[in-house]
């Protein structure tokens, strides 16, 4: 119903921000956005929405939260690219407070559809070893092995809404992300993912007319990476669904660090000389995401081409940086 109360937990960042712009485009008119951050922090703030500035590590700030909720989208973290996950484990963890006291307060609350956002950092490392990585399907994230810190949180916490879901009937739905970008999110300040900081790298230095640039890890990792409106589409088509189980989101179409490289210089028009730090945090080898599931399920699968996608978040990023510098 376009005026149920939905909470976007995490409303702030960067998802979150780009998921309330669209309920409201698609007419909903009862929206509660909730951040730990300063409002003067969020990437987007709209009229007409609830914005309430709470710790979501907090049970009573979970509770206030969904006062009255019938949607909730858990999108809420304490996490960043991979420089942050690898130097922030404990941080990363802490997160599990968020998913487990938003669930224990769903409870009473009645929610009627709840969704946790996970992460393809929940999969066996020993799966991801190679750069030719096979796609990782759902059932690849048993044997556990997560990314230290912040997979586990991840992973933990799938089961949590399992568990809520089968125990005490809160109807739970999960998908893994597989590394979201897009415009109005972080760029620049450690916790940015590798498209936007390639951006950033790119951008400075066709600007400064030092055409270098410096790579984590040796550029032959590989990974998959979906525009921010196909992450959009496809958690709420996964929310709506009959979908019990953790269910892939993102796209199919992978690239090593060094081709996303090649395809952000060709949008800024430049060729760059290229250092390679191999002891700066890279992640695993390789990773991609295996979308059979999900395509027969829902016959959802990307439509925003991984060149087209970063052309609007180049240009993005570009204003960003030219009016930061004024």
């Amino acid at each position: 119903m376009k005026s149920d109360k939905i909470v976007v937990c995490g409303g702030g960042g960067f998802i979150g921000g780009h998921l309330i712009a669209d309920l409201k485009r698609q007419g909903h008119t009862d929206l509660r956005s909730v951040d730990i951050k300063p409002l003067s922090e969020w990437y987007q703030v709209f009229p007409g929405v609830e914005n309430l500035v709470l710790d979501l590590q907090r049970r009573e700030a979970c509770e206030q939260a969904l006062k009255d909720a019938r949607v909730v989208y858990n999108l809420a973290a304490d996490m960043g690219g991979m420089g942050f996950i690898e130097n922030n484990r404990a941080l990363c963890m802490l997160s599990v407070l968020i998913n487990t006291h938003l669930l224990m307060a769903a409870r009473p609350a009645g929610v009627q559809r709840y969704f946790y956002a996970s992460s393809a950092c929940v999969y066996n490392a020993d799966k991801q070893r190679d750069p030719n990585v096979t796609a990782l399907k759902e059932a690849d994230a048993y044997p556990a092995m997560p990314e230290d810190g912040y997979g586990w949180e991840k992973l933990f916490s799938e089961r949590m809404c399992r568990h809520f879901r089968e125990d005490f009937g809160v109807l739970t739905r999960s998908a893994r992300y597989h590394n979201v970008y897009g415009p109005e999110g972080t760029w620049e300040g450690g916790r940015e993912k590798a498209p936007a900081a390639i951006c950033r790298k790119v951008i400075q230095a066709k600007v400064s007319g030092q055409h270098q640039i410096e790579i984590w890890g040796d550029g032959q990792q590989t990974r998959s990476f979906m525009y921010i409106d196909d992450c959009l589409h496809g958690t709420q088509a996964i929310l709506a669904s009959d979908i019990l189980e953790p269910i892939n989101l993102g796209s199919s179409e992978l690239v090593s660090i060094n081709q996303l490289v090649d395809i952000v210089e060709g949008i800024a028009g430049i060729k760059l000389k290229r250092s390679y730090n191999l002891k700066a945090p890279k992640g695993v080898n390789g990773r991609n995401s295996d979308n059979t599931l999900i395509k027969k399920l829902l016959g959802w699968e990307p439509n925003v081409r991984l060149r087209d996608g970063l052309e609007k978040t180049y240009r993005w990023i570009y204003d960003e940086m030219q009016h930061k510098k004024a």
